[in-house]
């Protein structure tokens, strides 16, 4: 029998004050969560941290340290709330400075005398960092060890997120299959659902009410990397709503 393949797993960590006040809405969660699965990187943790240096620091150790990969995002700006990079390098016990390969790609967008000190904040790389490419602004994420530093705004994140994405290790694939459960109650089906997971431990499945425009829906999906463990737990769900509708 071949070796069961250790999963590839990543976390997310979303710096900024302005996510945890509410008055930005984060929508870098779900298309990072969503590119991972499709090349079977499991997201495993998303955190939140303020602005703050030892809670960015801290959370980037522990995450780094738990996963394959860590994407952060936010914090890489040019004004003085964006600590991301330097707490990046306290992180790894690097320096940092002005690199001089970020200076030129800003440069592509600047001229040099307007190069202030504000924005060579955003060249500002940790000490043995690799550069990630931003084509919509150009100023530049970095990558370091399993660290993936890269922009809040969403446009500029997902740019970045296509260069990285391709080096990544990938894994299986996760499959997903979605039953209709109707208009029937979770209540109704919840004992014989545990019956099943319990029967079938090597996929997971879940249940989903929620509100449509023709009334109230319950869906129940089946997620794993086995098909045929994945179809045979459906088979068994899809015949106990059967006995349930009648």
């Amino acid at each position: 029998m071949p070796e069961p393949i250790a999963p590839v797993t990543a976390a997310v960590l979303v710096i900024g004050d302005e996510i945890l006040s509410g008055r930005t809405k984060d929508k870098n969660i779900g298309s990072i969560a969503e590119r991972l699965t499709e090349i079977g990187i499991d997201l495993r943790e998303v955190r939140v941290v303020p602005d703050e240096a030892s809670e960015i620091v801290s959370a980037v150790n522990a995450l780094r340290a738990r996963y394959t990969y860590l994407f952060t995002t936010g914090g890489i700006g040019p004004t003085h709330d964006d600590i991301t990079a330097d707490s990046v390098a306290a992180a790894f016990e690097v320096g940092i400075d002005v690199d001089a390969r970020a200076r030129a790609m800003l440069l592509e967008r600047h001229k040099p005398e307007d190069l202030n000190e504000a924005r060579l904040r955003m060249a500002r790389i940790p000490h043995g960092a690799d550069l990630i490419p931003n084509p919509v602004s150009k100023a530049p994420g970095f990558s370091i060890g399993n660290v993936f530093v890269m922009a809040g705004v969403p446009q500029i994140m997902n740019a970045m997120l296509d260069a990285v994405l391709p080096g990544l290790s990938q894994g299986v694939p996760v499959l997903a299959e979605t039953i209709e459960a109707g208009g029937l109650p979770e209540g109704a089906f919840a004992t014989g659902l545990s019956a099943i997971a319990a029967r079938h431990g090597s996929v997971s499945i879940g249940s989903y009410p929620s509100m449509t425009q023709s009334g109230f829906a319950n869906r129940i999906v089946v997620r794993g990397r086995d098909a045929e463990a994945v179809a045979a737990a459906r088979v068994e769900i899809e015949a106990m709503l059967e006995t349930l509708k009648r």
